[in-house]
């Protein structure tokens, strides 16, 4: 856009220009809007995204399974008869018994360790869950705040073509342009206005994606506070592989299913060890002890002891699944922190790349087109240049505007990725402690909505 003074040439009616120059933040300029910061989302994102409650459901049944696989066998009661008969002999035997299983070997305790397990990896798919949630906000933060620089530059194209077209027709009235030229600017214009409206279907689009992650799907859009351009994040690529394989959850998780095979093996192997059956009861005897007298045996009492012999069956199967499944845990962790390099080494690449362009789009590029724009400006002043070529230079500058914002925003989508141990999607609900966990989903990686194909599946 283009400040206009009311003098003009001496030959032609075009107005004279004072460099107007790119910034970010312009929108947030007014201080009577309310603009929402990363906190408040953050905050948001804290209160209502469901998976958060979906993760502490989890550790509460993880603790509630430990409980019951402690829990002792409950007693058996019931009716027993013997020798049951009428007529004169009036006699048998009828009572009541009680049975219960003693577990030895601390078979009990066993299985409240490895259900123990299930609680620690529950809190710690929590954890995680809460780090997907808040990377996730953060990325769709800046998404959005990208998008909202991205339409405010825009609408200044727009404002600098709609200047070109006025002065192209200008200097058509003056004879100094033809027909041909300002229809091409006007063609450039229109195109600039759609680009407009396909920028604020994007802002909307990734409102909606803000508004999605922090749980509250109808909030009306507002404007962001926040500048992509200020502290800029400067990450150390070795120190970034450090932390990740460190720190990441989804080393936690491998380690801790480790443990949990070997906790099943130390169960296992217990099995064998008898539990002790016991049975014990009263009963009355009316079998007469005297024919003449006929008086009954009167009340006995009986008593059972009994344990299961393992000689076929030792649980020698269970036994070797459980050591090829340790076997399979341990190989997981060593497969889980190669996927984290992995898949880290693209996220880096992405970074590095962002990085470089935001370095030479502010020291190098963006400064020599405003210094270029600035001198035609002040050459047009002194009638060494054409108004044109003020435009021409304007719009260079903006569209190198344009692009430095593009860069920004990628730079904070991988930084945010990577510092936040490559877990952005905040919508994926947390895996149970049974289930296999996936460290790093293929949804994670931080694709712009605008890079995604139509028919990609959910």
């Amino acid at each position: 856009m283009l400040d206009m003074e009311e003098m003009h040439h001496h030959h032609a009616n075009i107005p004279l220009v004072k460099p107007l120059l790119p910034r970010l933040g312009r929108s947030q300029e007014d201080p009577t809007i309310h603009r929402l910061t990363l906190e408040d989302l953050e905050k948001m994102a804290l209160e209502k995204n469901p998976t958060l409650a979906q993760a502490q459901s989890e550790i509460a049944s993880a603790k509630a399974r430990q409980l019951q696989s402690g829990l002792l066998p409950n007693p058996t009661v019931g009716y027993a008869g013997d020798e049951i008969r009428g007529g004169s002999f009036n006699g048998g035997e009828q009572g009541a018994f009680i049975s219960q299983q003693i577990v030895t070997g601390g078979k009990l305790s066993l299985n409240r360790k490895i259900f123990g397990q299930d609680v620690r990896i529950a809190e710690l798919e929590s954890h995680e869950q809460q780090l997907r949630v808040m990377n996730a906000v953060r990325i769709a933060y800046y998404r959005v705040l990208a998008a909202q620089e991205m339409l405010d530059s825009k609408k200044d194209l727009v404002a600098i073509s709609a200047d070109a077209v006025k002065t192209h027709t200008q200097l058509q009235n003056v004879g100094q342009s033809d027909e041909s030229e300002t229809l091409e600017v006007e063609v450039e214009n229109q195109k600039l206005q759609m680009d407009v409206m396909l920028q604020e279907n994007m802002l909307r689009q990734e409102w909606r994606a803000l508004a999605a992650v922090v749980g509250y799907p109808h909030l009306e859009m507002q404007i962001l506070a926040g500048y992509l351009d200020k502290n800029l994040p400067n990450l150390d690529e070795d120190q970034v592989i450090a932390t990740l394989l460190n720190d990441s959850p989804a080393v936690a998780i491998a380690k801790a299913r480790a443990d949990r095979a070997t906790d099943v093996l130390n169960r296992a192997r217990k099995e064998p060890i008898p539990d002790l059956e016991l049975r014990a009861g009263l009963a009355q005897d009316r079998e007469f002890l005297d024919p003449v007298t006929h008086r009954p045996a009167g009340l006995i009492g009986f008593a059972e002891a009994g344990v299961q012999l393992h000689i076929f069956d030792r649980n020698q199967g269970n036994i070797q699944a459980a050591r090829s499944d340790i076997q399979r845990a341990q190989a997981e962790t060593t497969r889980v922190e190669l996927t984290l390099r992995e898949r880290s080494a693209n996220v880096l690449n992405m970074y590095r790349n962002s990085k470089i362009m935001v370095d030479q789009y502010s020291n190098q590029l963006l400064p020599r087109a405003q210094k270029a724009y600035e001198l035609l400006t002040a050459k047009y002043g002194t009638m060494t240049a054409s108004y044109p070529q003020v435009l021409k230079s304007q719009r260079l500058l903006y569209e190198l505007h344009d692009t430095y914002i593009s860069a920004l925003e990628e730079l904070w989508v991988n930084a945010v990725t990577l510092q936040g141990l490559l877990l952005t999607d905040g919508l994926e609900p947390p895996s149970r402690p049974g289930e296999i966990d996936i460290p790093v989903r293929e949804i994670n990686t931080p694709i712009h909505a605008s890079e995604m194909p139509s028919n990609r599946q959910p």
